[in-house]
């Protein structure tokens, strides 16, 4: 077996993969790196899912990089726009000669005594490798992509039709003139249902309870009219600071005036759909933004729903049927198709088993570090986004905020940087994220938990994540730096490393 030293291993080759690329490239220039990607193509999440009507649910103004404007006319994109836009940055940066396919993290083991991280891979073609590196950074998401939250639902085997999930979508679904029962109310589901109305008999959207949903236009016309007056990165610069903006005053005014928020969203339901709605159907138990809002670009949902190619349950279910599924109510939901939009399962640093100097890491029993990094785990990073925002805005600062921890480590001859609880125990400690979406509830105990103050709190606020990764001092005391106990020479990092054998 033939071991690979890189200065860096980057771990997806999705959007936040290839602008964490772009990013050390740009700021840490002449440190080897590669990327290694399970799949045997890039995109992530982009390339993944496959259902019709993938699309953002962030605007593509701030869901694009920092580095490289969006300039397709779409606000809300779909699936093929974002490919492209990841094709045309791994092109114009070079990143594809970077990228190793078919090659799944299998373990990580961090020694102190050479400050490198041995990473195993396993291969599509059942091979293996494995790689040291100095410093490893995870930006592989935050969901599962072999497993997806699949509840039991009784006499599942009765029915005599198919059953998909998004997650796994089956190539070439024939769903013309079909009648199809979506089960989810959430983004996905959200999208699903006007897509696959405009050929099958009729969709119903069956919730067990509502979310929030607002439309909003496909195209910015703001946006596009910058571009007739100012340069691309100009436009997309303003464009970008005026939609993060109008993100945290909306968020924030739902965090402190959620019944206000509330009526309008509702109102905004009632406008769409008419006087003569149920509204039932669009009035969720909980407050604004306690979950995701969902998108509905040019009311495609809405208009579905008017014209009668969809409809909306709210029941719950009491069991599959040979012919659709029997609801609670007692009434029974006919389908040629049933579509689980029931989630995801969320997966902290996925399936791979990491340790430091032979202790096994539980992600769920070590504390964030400024949203980036973990308490006593050295040389780690991984890119978590925003819940309340673009993922990509979080993407963006926590690779510049690497690049900082990395040129500070070469400038001092340091060989590790460990984030580094205080020695009395005293930092009361609580749950990562503040949400109630169920992907989140059924994960909470295994994600990392965040301190009451600074530097162990997680912002979901942009502009003070600006402060706190790009300018605060990386020598704040509290991320530790050290040298390899016993370094090996051959392990050295340095911008001309090489591969070696094992």
């Amino acid at each position: 077996m033939t071991t690979e030293k890189l200065d860096v291993l980057i771990v997806g080759a999705g959007l936040s993969g290839i602008g964490a690329a772009v990013h050390l490239t740009k700021r840490s220039p002449g440190k080897s790196y590669a990327i290694v990607e399970a799949r045997e193509r890039l995109g992530g999440t982009w390339d993944l899912f496959r259902y019709p009507g993938i699309r953002s649910d962030s605007d593509m103004y701030t869901l694009g990089y920092n580095f490289k404007p969006w300039t397709s006319r779409q606000a809300i994109a779909d699936g093929p726009n974002i490919m492209e836009y990841l094709h045309e940055t791994v092109a114009e940066y070079d990143v594809e000669s970077k990228i190793r396919f078919e090659r799944k993290v299998v373990s990580a083991s961090w020694s102190s005594d050479t400050a490198e991280w041995l990473v195993s891979l396993a291969h599509g073609d059942g091979g293996s490798s494995q790689i040291r590196c100095n410093f490893l950074f995870m930006c592989s998401g935050y969901y599962s992509y072999d497993e997806v939250h699949d509840p039991h639902f009784e006499g599942r085997d009765d029915f005599e039709g198919e059953i998909v999930h998004p997650q796994f979508w089956p190539e070439n679904l024939d769903y013309a003139d079909k009648k199809v029962v979506v089960i989810g109310s959430g983004a996905t589901a959200v999208t699903v249902v006007p897509a696959m109305a405009e050929t099958a008999a009729h969709v119903t959207m069956l919730q067990r309870s509502p979310s929030y949903v607002a439309s909003r236009p496909g195209e910015d016309k703001f946006a596009l009219a910058l571009r007739k007056f100012l340069p691309s990165k100009a436009a997309y610069l303003i464009t970008r600071w005026r939609n993060v903006l109008f993100q945290l005053f909306t968020f924030n005014l739902a965090r402190k005036k959620p019944k206000m928020v509330r009526k309008k969203l509702l109102d905004m339901v009632r406008e769409e759909l008419g006087p003569d709605y149920d509204m039932t159907h669009f009035k969720p138990r909980y407050n604004p933004w306690d979950e995701r809002l969902c998108a509905v670009p040019d009311s495609d949902l809405f208009n579905v729903i008017k014209s009668g190619q969809a409809s909306v349950v709210t029941d719950h279910i009491d069991r599959f049927v040979k012919d659709g599924i029997l609801l609670k109510s007692g009434e029974t939901l006919e389908a040629d198709i049933i579509v689980t939009a029931t989630g995801l399962k969320l997966s902290t640093g996925g399936s791979a088993i990491f340790d430091v100097d032979g202790e096994t890491v539980n992600f769920g029993e070590t504390v964030n570090y400024k949203g980036v990094m973990f308490s006593g785990v050295p040389n780690l990073g991984m890119t978590m986004g925003y819940t309340n925002s673009s993922w990509t805005l979080k993407a963006d600062l926590t690779s510049e905020y690497l690049c900082r921890v990395i040129n500070v480590m070469e400038r001092k001859g340091y060989d590790s940087a460990t984030p580094t609880l205080p020695a009395d125990g005293s930092m009361e400690l609580e749950p990562l994220l503040d949400f109630k979406s169920g992907y989140v509830r059924r994960a909470i105990s295994d994600l990392p938990k965040q301190g009451q103050k600074k530097p162990w709190r997680l912002n979901q606020n942009y502009p003070k994540d600006i402060i706190n990764l790009r300018h605060r001092t990386i020598e704040d005391g509290t991320l530790v730096f050290a040298k390899a106990k016993n370094p090996d020479p051959v392990s050295n990092m340095s911008s001309d490393a090489e591969t070696v054998a094992a």
